[in-house]
């Protein structure tokens, strides 16, 4: 029995709103399950298994008519509750109900529970402030990396790695020189480096001429990342001008914004990275919205050479047993988060389904759990 990696019971982005238009489906691996996400009645998303009980077709090779999804290889019609309508000269109706999913449209973005759709509250979708508010501007995109999840998650935990592998944007020896405080807050992982009186690096350089700053003073710089499960980590980043109060400053002294990172399982070893930043100044100016999407873009490109090959290493030495230091410790205690969601799910699966119980073995994370 595979070993499950991931929660399953719980809300993941799909895709963005724009993937899903007109009446073409789209076909999309998330957690293992091969969904078809198309438009139904009123423009509503819907997502069914991305399976024609007829042939086994995928559905999401066919095409939306009148609110159903019609598959094209023999012209059967499914609806979003999974039933077969209806298919040219055959009567169908008495074909077994496919899996649907629940599954919501907001903040731009398709959400997915890929797991017990009894148990999908739409309540338990972040609320995203910087998705609703004018202040803000919101700019980014989707990246698909042969990784396992937690490796990114890892990557985003502790951005010590930004000295070396973004050298020449984002990265700064202070970084790494700059002491990492990590903490639990139920569910929630936190870790946080402050660097004071610095001079900033290129990307924000860019940041603080964009806000009507200088970019040649010292500055205090923040990164705060939060982890929350399944998979998200959304971090605040900036630079305020030395001496005003580094990520309390006020407005007309800094430039701060919020790296978003919606890290969706594909399968074990490959994710769907949705990837953006919310901007806290002038967020009018589309112009500057699509220059720092363009640089961003080339910065988490940097990233996933490193993962890859990361991942490939992994699965080519699954004995060795990886050092880990303190920086780490972020990664360390989302895994040990997300591994106590995974046995309590399996515990609530095995207690509905008890001739279904495993032999009892664990799940184990790749790399082992250290205290700091």
């Amino acid at each position: 029995m595979k070993e499950q990696t991931y929660p399953k019971n719980a809300w993941y982005v799909a895709a963005m709103s724009d993937e899903v238009a007109g009446s073409k489906p789209l076909g999309r691996k998330i957690c293992g399950e091969n969904i078809a996400f198309y438009r139904s009645h009123n423009n509503e998303i819907a997502a069914v298994l991305d399976f024609c009980p007829h042939r086994g077709a995928a559905l999401s090779l066919g095409y939306v008519e009148d609110g159903l999804l019609v598959c094209g290889y023999h012209g059967l019609k499914m609806g979003a509750d999974g039933k077969t309508k209806e298919m040219p000269l055959q009567r169908v109706q008495g074909f077994p109900c496919m899996k649907s999913y629940a599954v919501e449209e907001r903040y731009g973005f398709i959400w997915v529970w890929p797991g017990d759709q009894t148990k999908a509250d739409k309540e338990l979708i972040p609320h995203l402030e910087w998705a609703v508010n004018p202040e803000w501007a919101y700019g980014g995109g989707l990246y698909h990396i042969n990784c396992d999840y937690r490796l990114m998650v890892d990557n985003l935990m502790d951005l010590t790695h930004e000295t070396y592998v973004h050298a020449t944007s984002i990265g700064q020896k202070e970084i790494d020189e700059s002491p990492v405080s990590t903490k639990v807050d139920g569910d929630t992982v936190i870790t946080s480096r402050f660097m004071e009186n610095i001079m900033a690096p290129p990307f924000w350089k860019a940041a603080l001429r964009a806000n009507g700053l200088a970019d040649d003073v010292p500055v205090d710089r923040w990164q705060i990342c939060r982890f929350t499960p399944p998979s998200h980590v959304l971090i605040d980043v900036g630079v305020a001008h030395a001496g005003h109060g580094g990520f309390e400053a006020p407005e007309n002294k800094k430039a701060g914004s919020i790296v978003v990172d919606f890290i969706t399982p594909e399968t074990e070893t490959s994710i769907w990275y949705f990837w953006g930043m919310a901007r806290h100044f002038k967020p009018e100016d589309q112009a500057l919205t699509d220059s720092i999407r363009e640089g961003q873009g080339k910065i988490f490109a940097e990233d996933l050479e490193v993962l890859e090959r990361q991942q490939e290493n992994l699965l080519a030495f699954p004995d060795y047993q990886l050092l880990k230091l303190d920086i780490d410790a972020g990664g360390v205690q989302s895994r040990r988060v997300i591994n106590r969601i995974i046995n309590e799910e399996r515990a609530q699966q095995e207690q509905a389904n008890p001739s279904k119980r495993s032999s009892g073995a664990q799940q184990s994370a790749p790399l082992q759990e250290v205290s700091f």
